[in-house]
């Protein structure tokens, strides 16, 4: 039941959002060329289901090796900001400065120092995802209790003892939710560097799609998009549920905001 009450609501705001669609591209008010009708679309999803999902398991391979690498990247770069701050300074500029820089603008140069392949797009997918898990790991890192590390220290724990006993677990929720984010900033990342020189993948769909006109190809690949960061967050929302069922976003009935 409380799973129904939890999801009627994007259920019914999809289905207002796709009634709104099928009546105005059936009516023609926009040019189907422009916007297809949902038959059309689904009629290229079905007809090019190998094409479509072959570009998927491309777009998803770099999407998932580009997430982990920032995962495990963005993770020990916040261990070292947490725990030092001669690395923090020397550091925390690096990072700030890699975010800044519009990604669109250094894929050209990937293409000319790394070619075509894979490699340009996991780089561009690791760069876009990188920032938000080092931000939330710092943070988390940073939110354990001072009282419970000079316990810790009293105690005898040595340094790793206390990372691994208090303050992963204590950064786990704040890392979690960096990694939700760097999940769907990674789809992104790979499909830009697609744009700027590929011959498969979801973006290179697209741009062929956009030249020739192909409204319903475009669609059908904006829809599989949208599948595989969905997909890929729900992965992490259940990783999460699995490696932190204690914490208070994870417990069934309890409020998260006061209104």
């Amino acid at each position: 039941m409380k799973k129904l009450e939890a999801w009627w609501r994007p259920v019914l705001v999809l289905a207002i959002v796709f009634a709104g669609w099928w009546f105005v591209a059936a009516q023609e008010y926009v040019p189907n060329y422009l916007v297809p009708t949902p038959s059309q679309v689904w009629e290229t999803m079905t007809g090019q289901w190998d094409f479509l999902m072959r570009n998927s398991l491309v777009t998803l391979w770099e999407t998932v090796v580009g997430f982990v690498l920032a995962g495990l990247i963005g993770l020990g770069t916040a261990v070292l900001i947490a725990y030092s701050r001669t690395m923090e300074k020397a550091l925390y500029p690096i990072v700030l400065f890699a975010q800044v820089i519009p990604k669109i603008a250094i894929a050209p140069l990937l293409i000319v120092w790394f070619g075509f392949g894979l490699t340009p797009k996991i780089i561009l997918a690791v760069l876009i995802a990188f920032f938000p898990v080092v931000i939330s790991g710092v943070a988390g890192l940073r939110s354990t209790d001072p009282e419970l590390l000079d316990l810790s220290s009293t105690m005898g724990a040595s340094p790793w003892q206390t990372f691994r006993k208090i303050r992963f677990p204590n950064a786990l929720p704040h890392l979690m939710a960096g990694l939700k984010v760097a999940v769907t900033l990674a789809v992104v990342g790979a499909v830009v560097g697609e744009f700027v020189g590929a011959t498969e993948g979801l973006g290179y769909v697209l741009l062929v799609a956009n030249g020739n006109l192909d409204a319903p190809m475009l669609f059908a690949d904006l829809f599989l998009m949208s599948a595989i960061g969905i997909v890929l967050f729900i992965l992490v929302e259940v990783a999460e549920a699995l490696l932190i069922p204690w914490h208070a976003s994870r417990r069934s009935g309890v409020p998260l905001t006061t209104s």
